[in-house]
């Protein structure tokens, strides 16, 4: 068979496989498929099981809060700044919620265990409002929950001090549904006016 005879046979089959990408219908994706780029929507993964104490002692889960709205922040009671801020943040809102604020447990979660007892917690949690629920427990159990709400936290040696150590940590405060759902957070730096308003809403 001669060269040009082979070009010719080429130049056929080329020709008959662009008429049957134009003519016969699926050709072309089958010839040359296409990638799709396939994009899902949901909710935040925050949140989950958990076993903690209350500051009566009293061993708790996620499902003790089933059925309510609750307002979760991770923080210790040695905190200088951020945590004082943000109990009276949540304190405010709750003053301005009115009987609204009866639809939600405000909870404030240890992330210092080694200092903060049961009854330290709770006693640090009432001078801002009642209706704050203190939660610690183990570093174990305190790390699976951190884990679960994506919070970040770690402990800052006082070469001076050993026992004053300071806590880095997530300020955020989540707000869960009745189902234990994230809805949405504030900051510190939220204003007691913004986080009322989407309370609000919310509830």
């Amino acid at each position: 068979m001669t060269s040009r005879a082979i070009l010719m046979i080429i130049a056929g089959l080329v020709i008959g496989l662009a008429a049957a990408i134009i003519v016969i219908p699926g050709a072309r994706d089958a010839l040359f498929p296409t990638t799709t780029i396939t994009r899902t929507t949901g909710k935040a993964l925050v949140g989950g099981p958990f076993t903690l104490t209350d500051e009566t002692g009293k061993r708790v889960t996620e499902k003790d809060f089933q059925g309510r709205y609750t307002l979760v922040f991770f923080g210790y009671t040695s905190c200088p700044d951020i945590c004082p801020a943000s109990m009276q943040l949540i304190a405010a809102a709750l003053g301005n919620l009115g009987a609204k604020a009866d639809r939600i447990t405000p909870i404030f979660v240890s992330v210092d265990p080694e200092r903060d007892t049961p009854q330290k917690l709770g006693e640090y949690a009432k001078n801002f409002d009642p209706r704050i629920v203190g939660l610690t427990g183990t570093p174990e159990e305190v790390a699976a929950v951190a884990k679960a709400y994506k919070v970040y936290y770690r402990k800052v040696p006082n070469p001076d001090s050993p026992s004053n150590y300071a806590m880095d940590h997530t300020s955020i405060l989540y707000v869960m549904g009745p189902d234990g759902s994230y809805l949405t957070h504030f900051t510190p730096t939220t204003s007691v006016e913004d986080m009322t308003a989407k309370l609000e809403k919310i509830l």
